[in-house]
């Protein structure tokens, strides 16, 4: 699949979905500190893919500082139906984002095994820089940091 933007830099994130309560604020904090670092650095394109936990905690900083900068969220959603086994407020949260966001790119109409990595693999792919949330478990996170690193990403990891 071709894809191509006529952006300066592209950042995507990934992270794990719980977030211990105790890392939260921090993670929160050095989370805009960087996005904003990364935007006076020339990035104007960010890909979340949407998910709970840091997905949603990076896609929330970028909506709040679209509205100091001109910058574009990109929200890489694996299937239509991501949402389907989220609770209410987590689906209420969701649909937010995806309004907020400047593009919504859905890779598979529904759930399919493989199409998580396959949303990470597209984001890393269309990027020149992660942004990640990386405690070393095995999962997606893990993936993504991996490939991202293979192929050669600026990887920081939070």
């Amino acid at each position: 699949m071709e894809y191509k933007l006529d952006f300066n830099l592209t950042c995507c994130f990934t992270g794990h979905r719980i977030i211990a309560l105790k890392d939260k604020e921090k993670l929160s904090t050095d989370l805009e500190k960087k996005v904003e670092e990364l935007i006076l650095k020339g990035v104007k394109h960010f890909i979340s893919g949407g998910a709970i936990g840091f997905d949603t905690l990076a896609a929330k900083t970028v909506i709040r500082m679209k509205e100091k900068y001109d910058i574009f969220l990109e929200i890489a959603a694996p299937c239509k139906d991501q949402d389907a086994k989220w609770n209410k407020k987590q689906k209420e949260e969701y649909q937010k984002i995806l309004k907020s966001a400047d593009k919504v790119t859905v890779l598979f109409e529904k759930y399919v095994t493989g199409c998580m990595h396959f949303r990470d693999a597209f984001m890393v792919d269309n990027s020149d820089i992660l942004v990640s949330y990386y405690r070393g478990k095995q999962g997606g996170t893990q993936y993504t940091y991996l490939y991202a690193e293979s192929r050669g990403l600026k990887i920081i990891n939070l």
